[in-house]
């Protein structure tokens, strides 16, 4: 019987989003403020995801209003699957910076693992393991000091028919690797390894192959990314791992359930060929169970795994056929929190004064400042008629300088930094606001800054 079938097991696929539009999609968080696990906060939803720049772009489509409401509105993972070892930092301080000016909890996917897959339809991955560790290192150094949550190589251990006993060995000491790697760039930085899922490895195999990719240094293991089982047998799977490793010595470790497609499950494995699946549980930080972290959407519903569509695109049919029929997600939103083991880093409030009442545009800077750095969120707003582009100058303080932009071409890191706008966001209506942002060293700038209307 062939191994899909006999195991139920989908590959992750990748997912890759762009820096792109976002869309005015009502955000409505399922997180609650308080939390069983380990972790408790509102959990960041991001702006440029493909679910969010196809609902901005298909605005007429008559799937897009079920699409926006319980998909796009919610807070997905991002994954990071290139091998781009130069611009990795770039892009996850970037990430990371928005996600902290919004005070959230990111979510990070690292899918880069020398022979992911074993070369099935999301095959990739470093070209070898010195390479791998190169880019872990890489991404470490772009994660800031707050608390981000990581999924670390999906089916990386649940997944070894295709390696020999000494491939093994190294594949576990580079995971073992890249998780210390990874907290010792951000100590806050909750790390999870691969668990499979409750219909794939048994509970002590998952829990030896843990330990042998040193699980004692993460935080515990996620379950059912590559499957659609119930949240109720992936908790008592969870369950049955954790027994199995406090009978290691190996103790606190918590579980990261995926529920973006477990809602309903039948029929073939292979999401792309099946519409009864459902999305599960919003995803929340509030599990109510000491065992489990979060249930989060770490697999970005609607896209495909590799079966009738290319692995990790984006398809609306998919999107619609798991949304269609499911409870709205709560229309009350949470406070947003400061993620745990951080103090709120001071805030400059943004000027009160009215849009110009001309053609032009304003700017206003909101900085979130901590010990040694910022973040700072820009809002450009049109004045009584639309632009077509703008321009943003900002002073920044003696000593400091820019390290990650997003939403924005910045020119320059220090001094007076000009920043202008990307493709999608330079057509702003009249009255109308957009945002970017950047991420630095140092002090943050003051509260204004110079708009120019191209």
């Amino acid at each position: 019987m062939p191994i899909l079938s006999s195991l139920r097991r989908r590959s992750a696929a990748i997912s890759v989003a762009a820096v792109a539009g976002a869309t005015a999609i009502g955000v409505c968080l399922a997180v609650g403020s308080a939390s069983a696990g380990t972790l408790s906060g509102s959990l960041y939803r991001d702006p440029s995801s493909a679910v969010v720049r196809w609902v901005a772009a298909n605005p007429g489509n008559s799937r897009t209003a079920v699409i926006r409401d319980k998909i796009a509105s919610q807070p997905q993972a991002r994954w990071f699957a290139n091998f781009n070892p130069s611009t990795v930092q770039s892009e996850v301080s970037g990430f990371i910076g928005a996600a902290n000016a919004a005070q959230q909890i990111p979510v990070l996917a690292v899918y880069e693992i020398t022979n992911r897959d074993c070369g099935g339809a999301s095959a990739g991955g470093a070209p070898d393991l010195n390479q791998y560790q190169t880019w872990v290192s890489n991404f470490a150094r772009g994660l800031g000091n707050q608390t981000v949550i990581i999924i670390l190589e999906t089916d990386s251990l649940a997944l070894l028919t295709c390696l020999n006993s000494a491939e093994i060995n190294a594949r576990n000491q580079a995971i073992s690797t890249a998780t210390q790697t990874i907290k010792s760039g951000n100590p806050n930085a909750k790390v999870y390894l691969d668990g499979g899922h409750s219909t794939w490895n048994s509970a002590g195999e998952t829990a030896n192959r843990l330990r042998a990719a040193g699980v004692q240094y993460a935080d515990g293991f996620f379950t059912n990314v590559s499957n659609y089982n119930s949240t109720s047998s992936e908790a008592n799977f969870g369950r049955a791992v954790i027994s199995a490793l406090n009978g290691m010595g190996i103790s606190g470790k918590r579980q990261i359930i995926d529920t973006s497609r477990n809602g309903g499950a039948s029929g073939d494995w292979c999401g792309d060929d099946n519409t009864d699946r459902r999305i599960g549980q919003y995803p929340t930080t509030n599990t109510g169970d000491s065992n489990i972290d979060a249930y989060l959407w770490v697999k970005p519903p609607g896209e495909a795994d590799g079966c009738r569509y290319t692995a990790g695109s984006f398809q609306p049919d998919l999107a619609y056929s798991l949304a269609n029929g499911v409870p709205n997600p709560p229309t009350t939103a949470p406070p947003t929190t400061v993620p745990p083991t951080t103090t709120p880093p001071p805030t400059t409030a943004p000027p009160t004064t009215p849009p110009p009442t001309g053609n032009g545009c304003s700017a206003s800077v909101v900085v979130n400042q901590w010990s040694g750095g910022f973040t700072a969120s820009v809002t450009v707003t049109a004045g009584a008629a639309g632009i077509n582009g703008w321009t943003v100058t900002v002073a920044l303080p003696s000593g400091a300088a820019v390290t990650g932009v997003w939403s924005a071409q910045a020119t320059g890191t220090s001094g007076t930094v000009r920043y202008t706008n990307v493709s999608y966001n330079g057509q702003v209506g009249a009255g109308q606001s957009t945002n970017f942002g950047f991420q630095g060293t140092g002090t943050g700038p003051s509260a204004t800054a110079a708009c120019a209307a191209s």
